[in-house]
C-alpha cells in the first residue's frame, strides 16, 4: 500500500496586532489594472495625435472637430497623412519598448512566485503601472517631450508591466481551481478584462471630451495605486506551500526553458509549443487590430470623435463578456477545442467586415460580428496549464506572458508599420491579413483536437482487446 503523503507545513502563526489577508479573489485586481490601462491606450493615442497634429499645425486648420475629416480631399491630405504616420511610429517605439523589456522581468518574477507566492508578483507590476501613469501625468502637466512616454513604458516594463499581472493573476487562478471548472474560471478573469475595458473606454472617451486628458489620467493613476493595495492587504496567497527563493538568478529562465524541452510527459512538448503558437498568432492579431481601431476609426472617411472612439472601444472590450456566454452555452453540446474554432470564425469575419468599413453603422457591425472572438484564448490557457504539474504553473503562465509580450512587439512592429505603407489603397488591409493569420491556429487545434481524438480511440481498443487476466 502506497504511504500517504505528508500534510503540507503549517503556514507561521500571524502576529498579534496583524490580520491575515482573507479574500481568495484576484478578479477585482485584475478589474484596476485592466481599467487603468483601459483609459491610457486610446487616450494616449489621442494625445499624441493632437500634440503632434499641433506641433505640425495640422490642428489649426482643423479646429472645428474633425471638419476637414469629413471632406473629399482629406484622404489626400499629404499633413494628415504624416501626422497618421508619426502617431503609428510613435505607438511603435513606446509599444517596443515596454514590452521588450518586460519580455525578461515576466520570465524572471513568473518562475519565482511559484516559489514566494503570487502576491509579490502582482504587487510589483501594478506600482510599476502607477509610476508609469505619474509620468503620463507630468509629460501632460509640463508638456514635456513625447519621447518621456517611452520612459515611462520602459519604467512599468522593468517590474513586470501589464502582462506580469496578467500571467500572476491566470496562475492564480491554475492555483486555486479544479481542472474540470478550469477554462470556465479562466474565462470569468478574462470576462473581467472585457468588463473593465468596456467601462474605461465609455467612460475615458466621454471624460476626456467634457474636460481633457489629466482627470481620466488621474483616475488611471488612482486604479493603478488601488490594485497595488488589494495585493499587499487584502489578497491571500494561493501558493500552498511558500519556500524561500533567490529573485536574481538563472534558474528561473531555467525553469520556463525545461517546461518546452523536458516536460513530464513527451507528448506534452510538442503539445505546448502548438497550443504557443496558435495563442501567439491569434493574440498577435488581437493587439494588432486593437493598435490601429483609434488610429482607423480617427481617419478618413470615418472621422469619429472622442465619444465614438470610447463606445468602439467599449464595444471591442463587450466581446470578452460575450464569450464567456458564448463559451459556458457551447461547452454544453461542444467540446472546448471545437468552441475554440467557433471563436476564430467569429474573429475572422469581424476583421474582414471592418477592413471594408467605410461608415460607422458598418463599423459597429464587424465589432458585432466579433461577438465571440475571444473564446478561443481561454481555451488555450486551460489547456497549456493542465499538461504542466501545480508547482510550474507561474513558470508556464510566465512564458504564456512571455509570448503575450512577443506577441505585442510583433504586432506594434508589423501592424503598426503596414498601416501606414498602405493607406495609400487600403486603409483596413492590416485586418484583412489578420483575417488571414488566423486561419492558421484554427488549423493548428483542429489538428490536435483530431488528433487527440484519434489517440484516444487507439488507447481504448487496445484496451478493449486485451486478454482478461484471471
Amino acid at each position: 500500500m502506497a504511504a500517504m503523503a505528508a500534510p503540507p507545513p503549517a503556514e507561521p502563526p500571524v502576529p498579534p496586532g496583524r490580520r491575515r489577508p482573507s479574500l481568495l479573489a484576484v478578479e477585482p485586481l485584475l478589474f484596476l489594472a485592466t481599467v487603468s490601462v483601459g483609459l491610457q491606450g486610446p487616450l494616449a493615442t489621442q494625445y499624441l495625435w493632437d500634440r503632434l497634429g499641433a506641433e505640425h499645425g495640422y490642428s489649426d486648420r482643423n479646429s472645428t472637430d474633425s471638419a476637414g475629416c469629413g471632406n473629399d480631399n482629406a484622404t489626400a491630405d499629404p499633413l494628415r497623412q504624416e501626422v497618421e504616420a508619426l502617431v503609428s511610429h510613435w505607438n511603435l517605439y513606446i509599444n517596443l519598448g515596454g514590452f521588450f523589456v518586460s519580455i525578461f522581468s515576466v520570465t524572471l518574477f513568473g518562475p519565482w512566485s511559484d516559489s514566494v507566492g503570487r502576491r509579490p508578483a502582482l504587487i510589483l507590476p501594478a506600482a510599476g503601472m502607477a509610476l508609469q501613469t505619474a509620468i503620463y501625468l507630468l509629460v501632460m502637466y509640463l508638456e514635456l517631450h513625447v519621447a518621456f512616454f517611452l520612459l515611462g513604458r520602459i519604467l512599468s516594463g522593468l517590474t513586470g508591466d501589464y502582462n506580469l499581472i496578467l500571467a500572476s493573476c491566470f496562475s492564480y487562478v491554475a492555483d486555486a481551481s479544479e481542472r474540470r471548472a478550469r477554462t470556465f474560471r479562466v474565462a470569468i478573469l478574462e470576462a473581467c478584462l472585457g468588463t473593465a475595458g468596456m467601462v474605461a473606454s465609455i467612460g475615458g472617451g466621454q471624460w476626456r471630451k467634457a474636460q481633457g486628458y489629466i482627470n481620466p489620467f488621474w483616475l488611471a493613476f488612482a486604479a493603478s495605486l488601488a490594485a497595488t493595495l488589494y495585493a499587499a492587504l487584502f489578497l491571500r496567497e494561493s501558493v500552498k506551500q511558500k519556500k524561500a527563493a533567490k529573485l536574481f538568478t538563472l534558474s528561473h529562465y531555467k525553469a520556463v526553458y525545461r517546461l518546452y524541452t523536458a516536460p513530464e510527459h513527451p507528448s506534452s512538448r510538442w503539445k505546448l509549443a502548438l497550443y504557443s503558437l496558435a495563442f501567439f498568432l491569434i493574440v498577435t492579431v488581437h493587439f494588432g487590430a486593437k493598435d490601429l481601431y483609434v488610429l482607423y476609426e480617427l481617419g478618413f472617411p470615418l472621422c469619429w470623435a472622442s465619444d465614438l472612439i470610447g463606445y468602439g472601444s467599449a464595444a471591442s472590450y463587450l466581446a470578452y463578456l460575450s464569450s464567456l456566454v458564448g463559451l459556458r452555452l457551447l461547452q454544453l453540446c461542444l467540446e472546448d477545442i471545437w468552441v475554440a474554432e467557433m471563436g476564430l470564425i467569429s474573429n475572422i469575419a469581424g476583421l474582414v467586415v471592418i477592413s471594408l468599413a467605410t461608415t460607422t453603422p458598418l463599423m459597429f457591425t464587424g465589432y458585432g460580428i466579433l461577438f465571440l472572438s475571444m473564446a478561443a484564448t481561454p481555451v488555450i490557457r486551460s489547456k497549456l496549464s493542465k499538461l504542466v504539474s501545480e508547482t510550474e504553473q507561474g513558470a508556464l503562465f510566465a512564458s504564456v506572458a512571455c509570448v503575450e509580450g512577443l506577441c505585442s512587439l510583433v504586432a506594434t512592429g508589423v501592424f503598426n508599420s503596414l498601416y501606414p505603407a498602405t493607406l495609400h489603397f487600403m486603409r483596413g488591409f492590416p485586418f484583412l491579413f489578420g483575417a488571414i493569420i488566423l486561419l492558421i491556429p484554427a488549423a493548428i487545434l483542429g489538428w490536435i483536437q483530431i488528433w487527440d481524438s484519434k489517440h484516444d480511440y487507439n488507447h481504448f481498443q487496445d484496451a478493449s482487446l486485451s486478454p482478461v487476466k484471471d
